[in-house]
């Protein structure tokens, strides 16, 4: 796939409080040159969404942490996709591990990732498997994962998206294994194994979605990112970027990251 690299900050529930997420900001700013350089985009607890649009719009592009459904009637407390695209999201994180273990099924992931192309939000599909095993089997677990999830979508859904003219993309994957979610850089996957990987889903999708369209969805890789590992596993596995959540509230630390992709 041609384009530039991708990096998600994911901030989960973090920062606890406005000032601590305006200081990271602060931090990000000062390393703006190096995110412009690559596709930025930060996820923050939605509270965030007004203090990072305004502070990170120069350097990054506003994500959301998940995708609501649409919603008919009035409901307290609901975040609608109206909500969303009038903050200006660009990109929504579907199907997250941590949202799987809460009960997130992959046919409720396909219907929101339906919403996210309706809405015109990149969905980032994320995938991952809890144990290997030596049979293998695993595999047959991410394929029918990564099916299900994009159960009922055709190409024509994401596929006119003009990659070279307008730089937008219409799906994204993330394989973030969740056995190596946590650890540190020197436990955390290969560069070949995730090599391996890479090729194994680009096959899916490419009986999903054919060759062609295949090619230009981005894959990329979540599971204890660090600046440690960040350029081996950029280098050599063939991914076309990094979702990151604890480290990337760490100004820093993010920075480093970013520059081992360019």
């Amino acid at each position: 796939m041609k384009g530039k690299p991708i990096l998600v900050a994911n901030w989960k529930n973090k920062p606890v409080s406005l000032e601590e997420a305006g200081d990271i900001l602060v931090g990000l700013k000062r390393k703006a040159q190096v995110f412009k350089k690559i596709k930025t985009f930060i996820a923050p607890p939605f509270v965030y969404f007004e203090s990072v649009s305004e502070k990170a719009g120069g350097f990054a592009r506003l994500a959301s942490q998940g995708m609501p459904l649409v919603l008919s009637g009035v409901h307290t407390g609901a975040i609608i996709p109206e909500m969303l695209q009038s903050f200006g999201v660009r990109m929504a994180i579907i199907g997250h591990s941590e949202e799987r273990e809460l009960g997130e099924t992959n046919e409720l992931i396909s219907q929101k990732v339906k919403v996210a192309l309706k809405y015109a939000i990149t969905p980032l599909v994320c995938i991952g498997e809890k144990e290997r095993d030596h049979e293998g089997e695993y595999l047959e677990f991410l394929r029918k994962e990564l099916k299900f999830s994009l159960e009922g979508i055709k190409r024509s859904h994401f596929a006119k998206a003009t990659w070279d003219k307008k730089d937008e993309i219409g799906l994204m994957v993330a394989y973030e294994p969740i056995w190596a979610i946590g650890k540190s850089a020197r436990n955390a996957m290969s560069p070949s194994d995730l090599a391996e990987m890479t090729v194994f889903i680009r096959r899916v999708l490419t009986d999903l979605f054919g060759r062609k369209t295949a090619e230009h969805i981005p894959i990329l890789y979540g599971g204890s990112v660090e600046p440690a590992n960040a350029r081996f596993l950029m280098k050599e596995s063939g991914v076309n970027g990094f979702l990151v959540g604890h480290v990337s509230l760490d100004a820093k630390k993010f920075a480093e990251i970013a520059k081992a992709l360019i």
